[in-house]
């Protein structure tokens, strides 16, 4: 028999909060009192029968600043039925992964009845998050106090109050005492070791999990490369024509280790119980707009948007946007190579050391140049996005994702592709793949983690100084965390962290054959990236929400056409080597087109 909710009591006197969530200012009293009525109601009721409670009480409201801070939980019951609906997958005592169901807990390997870890943090905020996120609209019309914020049965209750301005944000609180733990086995102590994936995963989610452990054997699957490389450039490094043998090696590997990556990757979501989860049906994403009528999928009551005037808007707007920057990219390129050939005149003219250095310059500039346009782009790319109004969400990041990648794919390596099918000039192109890789790396770990850590340490001090002014009589621990966490910045996902190793695969996939010291400055990199990324996902950001994944998504379609475009790019530059050309001396070019096109061939086979 299925357990309802309604048939249990899953209300405690005092909870531990996990989820904070931040009102407006000015929101009304009756707005308030229906919110919390809302999300305390039983679910026969309509509402998500969870615990809620004013971050201050009365007395303390008199004395600190009320900031409208509230905090969520849930009893231990309401937790385990809430994993249930999700549809979390745990491992059985036979072994076995199932979906967990409440009336079968006892089933399954660690739970008992006086045990609290069956369930990691992570899991239940992420419990409490779809719970409120699934609080609907009943017969109301109108958020109470709101007559502006429409409502209509079945919307999400939580979105709306987002888009009004009523709710300001939702977030997972740390938990401080798991947190330490975590760092001190993770980057406080800096040593070359495996990092702890499964903790990762139990604190924060399967997404961040997968990243950490998609850059950690990343790192470690560049290293034969760096093994390579380094007697490669030091021995040969003058002959820029001896690249044949790393580019052989670098046609095999490009292609193995995200093979060896899927499996790796199978097995981790297995034992995480993510790769059997069922995937939820989508909801229109928060930014969807449009005339409210009927889904004839779902029935239900939605806004409904024409799909070709989404169609009109891309092809007619953002496909000539993105063009435009294209071209633009292209334009900032020939910039750039004029000013090489000016560098290169005056060192010829002068041959003084100051001009050997000056050599360096532009590529240092258009280094730059390219992260800036990059940064640029990518605020454009998200505007165009929610413009076209995409009604899910994971719609709105392929679409997102494809023009960013394409973009910056071309701003990063067209010169590259230009200097060595070009100019074939293989001195430049070395040049020009050490200075583009060393420059983004340094501008990434300042923009990215240095920069933040400091802003975050900035408003620490100044937190902590309000705290200690304070003459109240009371314990302003929780306070003081919810304070201090709610001015941190929000964390954006894992794009951004996916797209930098997507462009750093590139630059070792694709060229690294004449640069052969890419592979090993890629990997100082990234050992500074792990501790990092983990400081900036400890210290700097709030705490996101848990994602149950099941793989890194797009992003293995996107490294796999990566590594399709390094496979065809090293069988042309092999193609083009002297020591190739003295055995076909009579069919250069025929010769490379044959070796691409067999290559190509091979490749969407593959596909």
């Amino acid at each position: 028999m299925k357990v309802t909710l309604s048939a249990l009591n899953t209300s405690e006197s005092s909870f531990t909060p996990l989820v904070v969530i931040e009102l407006a200012q000015d929101v009304k009293e009756e707005t308030k009192e229906w919110l919390k009525n809302r999300i305390i109601a039983k679910k026969k009721d309509g509402g998500a029968q969870l615990l809620f409670r004013p971050l201050l009480n009365k007395y303390e409201q008199e004395t600190l600043e009320n900031q409208n801070l509230y905090l969520v939980g849930a009893s231990k019951i309401r937790m385990l039925l809430g994993a249930e609906a999700v549809g979390l997958v745990k491992e059985c005592n036979d072994n076995t992964m199932r979906a967990f169901t409440y009336r079968t807990r006892q089933n399954f390997k660690g739970f008992d009845d006086n045990n609290d870890d069956f369930l990691t943090m992570a899991e239940c905020q992420f419990i409490i998050k779809h719970e409120l996120e699934n609080l609907r609209a009943k017969d109301e019309k109108m958020i109470p106090g709101y007559p502006q914020a429409k409502l209509y049965p079945g919307k999400s209750l939580l979105r709306r109050l987002l888009t009004s301005g009523i709710v300001i944000q939702v977030f997972p609180l740390h938990d401080n005492e798991a947190l330490k733990k975590l760092e001190d086995t993770w980057y406080t102590r800096f040593a070359l070791k495996y990092q702890p994936i499964d903790s990762i995963r139990g604190y924060f989610g399967e997404t961040i999990a997968l990243y950490f452990g998609f850059l950690e054997y990343f790192t470690f699957a560049l290293i034969p490369m760096a093994v390579i490389g380094l007697p490669y450039y030091l021995f040969v490094w003058e002959d820029y024509d001896k690249y044949v043998i790393f580019a052989s090696f670098n046609l095999i590997w490009s292609t193995v280790i995200l093979e060896v990556w899927k499996r790796g990757c199978a097995d981790m979501t297995y034992r995480w119980g993510t790769l059997l989860m069922k995937r939820k049906f989508e909801e229109p994403r928060p930014g969807f707009h449009g005339v409210l009528g009927i889904n004839p999928i779902t029935g239900k009551e939605e806004p409904l948007y024409p799909s070709y005037k989404r169609q009109l808007r891309i092809y007619l707007v953002s496909l000539p946007f993105v063009c435009l920057c294209l071209y633009f990219s292209l334009y900032v390129m020939m910039i750039y190579f004029d000013l090489e050939v000016w560098a290169l005149g005056l060192h010829e003219n002068s041959g003084s050391e100051w001009t050997s250095v000056l050599l360096y310059v532009p590529s240092i500039i258009y280094a730059i140049v390219i992260e800036i346009m990059n940064r640029l782009y990518r605020y454009a790319a998200e505007f165009l996005t929610s413009w076209e109004n995409h009604r899910l969400e994971s719609a709105y990041q392929n679409h997102l994702i494809l023009k960013v990648l394409v973009f910056n794919f071309l701003n990063c390596f067209a010169s590259l592709f230009y200097i060595a099918f070009v100019l074939k000039d293989m001195k430049l192109l070395r040049q020009s793949l050490a200075t583009l890789l060393i420059t983004s790396q340094i501008l990434n770990q300042i923009v990215e983690s240095l920069l933040p850590y400091w802003l975050q340490r900035k408003h620490g001090v100044r937190v902590k100084r309000k705290m200690q002014a304070l003459k109240a009589d009371i314990d302003a621990t929780l306070y003081e965390q919810v304070i201090l966490e709610k001015e941190m910045g929000t964390y954006l996902g894992t794009f951004d962290d996916y797209l930098e190793l997507f462009l750093q695969f590139g630059y070792v996939s694709l060229f690294s054959c004449v640069y052969p010291l890419a592979a090993a400055f890629a990997v100082l990199n990234n050992f500074t990236e792990v501790n990092s990324d983990a400081l900036k996902m400890c210290r700097v950001f709030k705490r996101p929400f848990s994602e149950p994944s099941a793989n890194i998504g797009v992003w293995q379609l996107a490294f796999e056409t990566m590594s399709v475009i390094s496979v065809v790019t090293n069988c042309a530059l092999i193609g083009m080597s002297p020591q190739v050309n003295a055995i076909f001396p009579e069919s250069k070019a025929d010769l490379i087109l044959i070796v691409v096109a067999v290559e190509v061939s091979k490749d969407l086979n593959f596909f």
